[in-house]
């Protein structure tokens, strides 16, 4: 299942970008949304950076998949932030797992604007490879992502 989310930043890229490798702010993010516990870790790379967050949040899905997933849910987010292009716009492979069951979302994420605004858009594809119920999950698991994306950008934004 394809999902896109396209959000705009009051603040330049490089304001944005300094924001979302913040290790302080990622965390802070993780508390807001009611993550039960969290790590967080950001690695420069080049001109780049590898941000991971590990974390267990609340199950808020149909109770037909917290039958598959329990109450609560261990998910671990992967950026791989690359350098900025020629025009100063910043991309990243992005990973979401959901340990130990069998779904994730791959995709990228792209940060284009100017000095007063950055567009940040997440374009990534759901698979939840189980026989029958799948597609049926799938939307499920990208209400949850685009979720947790619409709370990180309103919090973000409170910080530019």
């Amino acid at each position: 299942m394809k999902i896109q989310q396209s959000y705009s930043y009051p603040a330049g890229i490089d304001a944005v970008y300094a924001l979302i490798t913040d290790k302080a702010f990622r965390s802070e993010a993780c508390e807001q949304q009611g993550s039960l516990d969290y790590d967080v870790s950001v690695e420069s790379d080049g001109d780049g950076h590898v941000v991971t967050i590990k974390r267990t949040m609340p199950a808020q899905m149909p109770e037909f998949v917290k039958k598959i997933t329990g109450d609560t849910v261990k998910v671990v987010q992967t950026e791989n932030w690359g350098a900025a292009d020629a025009s100063g716009n910043r991309a990243a492979d992005v990973k979401v797992e959901i340990v130990g069951q069998p779904a994730q979302m791959k995709g990228t994420a792209t940060l284009t604007g100017g000095l007063e605004a950055t567009e940040f858009i997440v374009d990534g594809d759901v698979k939840v490879a189980l026989p029958i119920i799948g597609r049926k999950i799938e939307p499920e698991v990208a209400k949850a992502i685009k979720a947790a994306l619409d709370a990180d950008v309103a919090y973000g934004t409170t910080k530019l």
